[in-house]
């Protein structure tokens, strides 16, 4: 009787997993790179895959997209979809409410809470971290925010007003957990979310003259 040919293993050759992360990390660092220095509407997959020497139709064997990829190459600890449904679902009068809730519940929040205060310290002691959280604040309120209040605001206004509420809620988290002032600090969220709510409001959707 003929020996019983042994069982070929089965899984990935040695060294093609290896040599695949490697790619899609040189792809992830040349997102960053080019982002930071061009914004999102000024990047394309192009120059990413030039920066990071891939032929650019790789880049989709890793990433769907430019959204993807941009999200990706942040490392935002929340998905910013699921978090921006609970702002956008409701009265546009209330949305600065909604917005500073969700804001501050994320943050409070024992598994985001950690990953977000290390991801906003990440963007303060690293100066292309903090050009793509600003691009990636400006980017998510402008697209998933702004369009609720189509017809309710000038449009050319919008990204005036995206600016000056993430100036706000990023400040606000830089005081109240990075810095831990006090009385900040401290306070009850439903204190904190009743105070800065109407300011919130005031800047999507109210005048900006000072009126």
């Amino acid at each position: 009787m003929a020996a019983e040919r042994p069982e070929r293993k089965r899984g990935r050759r040695a060294g093609v997993g290896a040599a695949s992360e490697d790619t899609r990390q040189a792809i992830l660092s040349a997102a960053r790179e080019t982002f930071a220095e061009h914004g999102y509407d000024g990047s394309s997959m192009r120059q990413i895959a030039g920066v990071a020497g891939v032929d650019a139709a790789l880049i989709h064997h890793y990433f769907e997209g430019k959204e993807q990829l941009f999200l990706a190459a942040v490392q935002f600890p929340v998905d910013p979809a699921e978090l921006l449904s609970r702002v956008t679902g409701g009265p546009v009068g209330q949305l600065g409410y909604r917005l500073a809730d969700t804001f501050l519940a994320t943050w409070e929040d024992p598994t985001s809470g950690p990953a977000l205060e290390a991801f906003l310290r990440g963007a303060l002691t690293n100066r292309q971290s903090g050009q793509l959280v600003q691009t990636f604040f400006m980017l998510q309120i402008v697209q998933r925010i702004m369009p609720s209040l189509s017809g309710v605001v000038d449009a050319a206004q919008m990204p005036t007003r995206a600016g000056l509420a993430a100036s706000h809620l990023l400040g606000l988290a830089v005081v109240r957990h990075v810095l831990r002032f006090e009385p900040l600090a401290s306070m009850p969220r439903t204190t904190l979310v009743a105070t800065i709510a109407p300011t919130l409001q005031r800047y999507l959707t109210g005048n900006l003259d000072g009126t």
